[in-house]
């Protein structure tokens, strides 16, 4: 996987410094040694988790070979149970000082892990989000979403920010970067994409800095792999008004 040559260099970083890398899988054959390779090519200290929500292809296989490097980590669901429950999983077991979360398509480029980084390592974050629409349009490298997408990640976007009082451009956005603490103060119950609402939702109501960075980004299609439609956009929805109530 080529990096496009956007992301900053790595920040100082700590001699003990842990990144933990939660990665969800399901059915992603095609794409998962190239995601691991990217991941593990970044130069920074880490431990990759990958976490197989049920793959019914030679995902299983593939991720059995991969898990032999010592940087990476393997936890299996004996079925499909969601990408929230996959990330419940490896959130449990992440045991470095920051967590990003990577999906194993290869929409989102690891090379970005230091732009996500550097808010948090300088002070002045707690969570960071990587955003797909604070990057310059005109930027021949930009990532493009198909048009449905696009606008049904503005309006659920918009309904979030509405509700927890945030200023997001990109809730939606898989690459979400925070200190592990940060975890202690969320119990995450979404089984499948609503976990991307309610995340939100309940960072929102504690007191951490939030911040977002440009990222780019490669939209897949369903003849792709693109797992997330329209029924996942009114579950996120819903889930956008039950978060906001439910403690």
């Amino acid at each position: 996987m080529p990096s496009r040559g956007h992301a900053a260099c790595v920040p100082p970083l700590p001699a003990d410094f842990l990144l933990s890398v939660v990665m969800p899988v399901y059915n992603e054959q095609a794409t998962l040694r190239a995601i691991v390779d990217a991941v593990r090519a970044v130069p920074i200290r880490k431990e990759l988790v990958l976490v197989d929500d049920g793959s019914v292809d030679g995902s299983r296989a593939i991720l059995a070979e991969l898990a032999q490097h010592p940087d990476v980590r393997l936890i299996l669901h004996d079925e499909n149970r969601g990408k929230g429950a996959a990330l419940r999983t490896g959130f449990a077991a992440a045991r470095g000082d920051v967590v990003v979360v990577q999906d194993a398509d290869l929409e989102y480029d690891p090379a970005e892990y230091p732009v996500l980084l550097e808010p948090i390592l300088r002070g002045e974050a707690d969570v960071v989000y990587g955003s797909r629409y604070l990057v310059d349009p005109a930027d021949p490298e930009r990532g493009r979403d198909t048009f449905h997408h696009y606008f049904g990640n503005r309006v659920l976007t918009f309904f979030s920010n509405l509700f927890t009082g945030l200023n997001l451009t990109d809730m939606e956005t898989c690459y979400k970067c925070f200190r592990r603490e940060v975890l202690t103060g969320i119990t995450i119950e979404s089984r499948r994409f609503t976990v991307e609402p309610e995340f939100t939702a309940k960072i929102a109501r504690l007191p951490v800095r939030i911040h977002e960075v440009p990222i780019r980004y490669r939209g897949r299609k369903f003849a792709e792999g693109k797992k997330i439609g329209w029924r996942d956009g009114v579950a996120a929805l819903w889930a956008i008004v039950k978060y906001q109530f439910a403690r």
